[in-house]
């Protein structure tokens, strides 16, 4: 048997999601939901087209219902932000956006795993949750899966090493709050600064500052040069399917519910995070410097004072 995926929302993101997964060998089968149909059907169909060279793949659109079976299912439904639109107004409208999916695509597909990638994804994670009934185990959001990314990507071309050797991550929320413990950042095994000083040869010492600026904010310069991110973050999406299923367990960083680690509960945020076949299964305790772990709270904070003000 095959894996069937089930890509609901065909803007940019699920659109590059679905023809990412495609290309690969883990799907079997795509189904595409979006409340425009044609948009889904002609994503679809497309997408189908450009799978000529490969094993025989099934790619449909349609609705909920044809999700049945699915055994993982990527969420990526949203709205943009308009001009003089505010965080708060659009994060309220995609709030409710996700409490009319959940329920709906819970009730077709209970035993699937569900990566939740809209925006604000923490939130929505959490909203998730609250609204669909399935166990936390199967829910996940993508969290700072992407911002890792760009840090290693960053610290790779500096360096200039393999990106496959540098070892990081960035911690809590997509987005301002989030963070970088550099106490945990290190190039195959070795401190980030010892290695700098001793095999960087002639680059230049990394700005840790700089380097947060542009975790945090190359995204937005994407949007304005490009109109939306979709390339890196479906990408990112589908190494976590391939996490989901291989037959051992990964660590990345995801967004879940924490349960006192840190001392932080009732709210989702990324840290690295134990996912495999099973789903998830936990959240590393990494030793932070008490620096490092104020900025946890700090981004948990931020993150609960914002669902305080929302309808949920």
């Amino acid at each position: 048997m095959g894996t069937k995926i089930t890509v609901i929302g065909a803007g940019s993101v699920g659109a590059t999601v679905a023809f990412t997964l495609a290309t690969g060998t883990v799907a079997s089968e795509i189904v595409i939901i979006d409340i425009n149909k044609n948009k889904a059907d002609g994503e679809a169909m497309d997408i189908l087209q450009g799978t000529a060279f490969r094993d025989p793949i099934k790619v449909t659109a349609g609705d909920y219902e044809d999700a049945k079976g699915s055994d993982i299912v990527v969420i990526t439904s949203g709205m943009g932000r308009k001009p003089g639109q505010t965080r708060l107004e659009l994060t309220q409208i995609n709030v409710g956006i996700m409490q009319d999916i959940a329920p709906k695509i819970a009730k077709e597909a209970p035993n699937a795993k569900y990566i939740i990638v809209s925006n604000p994804v923490d939130i929505l994670t959490y909203v998730f949750m609250k609204e669909s009934g399935i166990p936390e185990t199967q829910i996940m959001g993508s969290g700072t899966i992407l911002d890792t990314a760009r840090l290693r990507s960053t610290i790779s071309e500096h360096l200039e090493v393999s990106q496959r050797n540098v070892h990081g991550y960035v911690l809590g929320e997509h987005g301002d709050s989030s963070f970088i413990p550099w106490s945990l950042t290190n190039i195959s095994g070795i401190e980030i600064n010892e290695y700098y000083n001793k095999y960087a040869g002639e680059a230049e010492p990394l700005d840790y500052d700089a380097v947060l600026e542009y975790v945090q904010k190359s995204g937005g310069k994407i949007i304005s040069n490009k109109g939306a991110t979709f390339y890196a973050i479906a990408v990112s999406v589908c190494r976590i399917v391939d996490n989901l299923t291989a037959a051992f367990d990964s660590v990345c960083a995801l967004s879940t519910m924490l349960h006192g680690e840190y001392g932080i509960e009732d709210v989702c945020l990324s840290l690295p995070t134990v996912v495999g076949p099973e789903g998830v299964k936990s959240r590393l305790e990494m030793k932070l410097t008490e620096e490092e772990e104020e900025k946890l709270r700090v981004s948990a904070k931020t993150l609960k004072d914002i669902i305080k003000t929302l309808d949920i």
